[in-house]
């Protein structure tokens, strides 16, 4: 029997990210009957963040939050592909936003960027890597994509991130746009959780 069939028994869930957009979704995603926690509930600070993939990064986390704290822990790395920006900016999505998490300078930094390519638009996806750890040192590691286009200028206020410039395909609406509901049964997050999914026994 796989190892995380444990989860069907848990009551308690540390989700290892201080972005509060992404504890918020990815809670929402998560079965209901289970306590979450957040990094600030035991005063965690970020563990340095040096893989080269989304897994890796992920899973820094997930292992750093559980060995911590004794819980089992969810982390998510996830970012933007522009593939005319060679993919970037990948796993630096974040790091593009600043210490502060200002997305609206990442956004400004892609809109410059595509504007000296003479475009406005390119093919892109949202990437996320979801890592399970548990207290003993394994983890589990799974991975979804969201295919799209960025579009300018930025639309929308209901997402966070680079929301505003993303539009999944098969879409006319931005991620920032389209109600909550509706991306979290398309997004890159719920299409990982897909991957977890029966593990959990209220799902």
């Amino acid at each position: 029997m796989h190892k995380l069939y444990l989860l069907k028994k848990t009551k308690a869930i540390l989700i290892a990210t201080n972005n509060s957009g992404k504890f918020i979704e990815l809670k929402e995603i998560l079965p209901k009957k289970i306590k979450y926690f957040k990094p600030k509930d035991f005063n965690l600070k970020e563990p340095v963040e040096n893989g080269k993939t989304f897994k890796a990064n992920a899973k820094i986390k997930s292992l750093y939050a559980a060995k911590s704290t004794g819980l089992i822990c969810i982390s998510d790395d996830s970012g933007l592909e522009v593939d005319a920006l060679n993919k970037r900016p990948g796993i630096y999505s974040a790091r593009w936003a600043g210490p502060k998490k200002n997305f609206k300078n990442a956004i400004k930094k892609i809109y410059f960027l595509l504007k000296k390519k003479n475009r406005l638009s390119s093919s892109a996806r949202f990437v996320c890597a979801i890592s399970i750890a548990l207290p003993n040192g394994k983890s589990f590691e799974y991975q979804g994509k969201v295919e799209g286009n960025i579009t300018f200028p930025a639309r929308g206020n209901k997402g966070f991130g680079y929301d505003p410039i993303f539009i999944p395909k098969g879409y006319t609406k931005t991620f920032a746009q389209i109600s909550k509901k509706k991306k979290n049964h398309i997004s890159h997050r719920f299409k990982a959780f897909l991957q977890i999914k029966k593990f959990f026994k209220y799902v």
